[in-house]
């Protein structure tokens, strides 16, 4: 049996995850929050895994060491080891942190189509960086504190864990993740790669084939 925990990028609106996913879901602030990663939560547990996706704090109300040490209680609360632990977009930044500080208590480092941050880096930088100002308005998150804070972290805490990314071929973000796959192929640490025919979220639109390669993760 494996332990899944699952983390979330921003807090997707239902507009957009009924548009990707054919569905009609209704929630009170019109959010998803982490019930995105609901049907994903119960494949994994109808295979005979521990899986769970703790709820980020609003993102106007916490920053990025919030979201990570919000995650990081939870783990120890539970006294969660041995995990996988799965980053969607923003969400990359989140493990990251969290693995620099509990790298003992993770099996595989798990990027969703997300950014691989470098020490100092945060995610409005990188994809300010990536993009032109056109590209910029219509990529770029509303700058609310966890996008904006830099994340600090130890390459060498991490750089032994086995890792895992999954690249998503028809995301919005396909330029910010190319380079990602350009750090991986460059890269000397243990790297499994894999790729969807999806969009930035797959848990919508391709959420077999995510599960598929969730479920093959050691």
């Amino acid at each position: 049996m494996k332990t899944y925990v699952l983390v979330q990028g921003g807090n997707m609106s239902t507009e957009t995850w009924n548009k990707l996913s054919g569905q009609k879901i209704s929630t009170e602030n019109g959010h998803m929050g982490a019930s995105y990663w609901n049907d994903t939560l119960k494949a994994l547990i109808s295979a005979g895994h521990r899986a769970f996706a703790p709820e980020l704090k609003n993102e106007f109300e916490s920053d990025l060491t919030g979201h990570i040490q919000q995650i990081m209680n939870f783990i120890l609360g539970n006294d969660l080891k041995n995990i996988i632990l799965v980053g969607h977009s923003y969400g990359g930044f989140v493990i990251t942190g969290i693995a620099d500080k509990l790298s003992g208590r993770i099996r595989n480092l798990v990027y969703l189509d997300s950014a691989l941050p470098e020490p100092g880096e945060s995610l409005i930088e990188i994809l300010n960086r990536t993009y032109d100002k056109e590209q910029y308005e219509a990529a770029l998150p509303e700058p609310s504190p966890p996008y904006v804070e830099p994340l600090q972290y130890l390459p060498e805490n991490i750089m032994l864990l086995d890792k895992t990314y999954i690249r998503c071929l028809k995301s919005e973000f396909i330029e910010v993740t190319k380079l990602a796959k350009e750090k991986i192929e460059n890269s000397y640490e243990s790297w499994t790669y894999y790729e969807l025919d999806s969009s930035h979220v797959p848990m919508a639109d391709q959420p077999r084939e995510l599960n598929k390669i969730l479920l093959k993760i050691d």
